[in-house]
């Protein structure tokens, strides 16, 4: 089944909906469907909106679940410094 979820401008899903919640909410038009989630992120305040939306095809929900759990919030490789830095004096 094709998902469609709603990435932020930072690039984390906000909000997951399948291919028939699509076409019954939105005509079957993911253009719609950001639209909409980028006024609702705007109208409550936040700053930053914006984002895209991406289709993602998987056989269960629990794929679909499994994926969003292993995406995390920060990036470990900048944070939990896995390679070599150095401090830079700017």
């Amino acid at each position: 089944m094709k998902y469609f979820v709603y990435f932020d401008s930072y690039g984390h899903a906000r909000q997951v909906i399948d291919e028939k919640e699509l076409a019954g909410k939105f005509d079957g038009d993911p253009d719609a469907y950001l639209k909409a989630m980028v006024e609702s992120v705007s109208n409550s305040g936040s700053l930053g909106a914006g984002g895209h939306v991406g289709t993602l095809k998987f056989d269960t929900e629990e794929e679909l679940n499994a994926y969003l759990e292993s995406l995390g919030d920060e990036i470990t490789g900048f944070y939990g410094c896995q390679s070599e830095s150095r401090p830079y004096n700017f």
